[in-house]
């Protein structure tokens, strides 16, 4: 584990998780100051960002969107702390957080308590690693994308 320095951490927040904060709130405000399409113009910036990101983050987040929209079209995308998401009625369901952008060695792909993935055993996936995606790794997600609309 590295040592962190007083410069990286400010409040118990290292500088990547400050800059989510940071991206996080200059969502709100755009949102606030947008006009017209809300949807149209959220895809934007989610297509945005998408393209702003390095391979293989980039081809992920490609591939995610598709999937998303063909298996979950209630879905709609959003930015949340500066990656894609996507929700119903407002809500994140699910989210993509690129490990190059978090300086992790792996991406995430996660569903929020919004999801209801609950199980009866009370135990059940909120989040995966995620550095490629196999045939295999898609049908799971669209197995629990429609467990999260159903």
């Amino acid at each position: 584990m590295s040592e962190t320095t007083t410069d990286e951490k400010t409040a118990g927040f290292s500088l990547e998780e400050r800059a989510a904060m940071k991206a996080r709130a200059a969502e709100i405000k755009a949102e606030a100051r947008k006009g017209g399409s809300k949807a149209a113009k959220d895809e934007a910036s989610v297509l945005e960002k998408i393209a702003e990101m390095a391979e293989p983050d980039r081809a992920l987040a490609e591939r995610l969107h598709a999937l998303i929209a063909e298996a979950a079209p209630d879905l709609a995308p959003k930015l949340w702390y500066g990656q894609p998401a996507y929700a119903r009625a407002g809500k994140v369901v699910c989210f993509f957080r690129s490990g190059q952008v978090d300086k992790e060695r792996y991406s995430t792909f996660g569903f929020s308590t919004e999801a209801r993935l609950d199980d009866e055993s009370g135990l059940w996936p909120t989040s995966f690693a995620l550095t490629h995606l196999s045939a295999e790794g898609e049908a799971r997600i669209r197995e629990l994308l429609a467990r999260a609309s159903g």
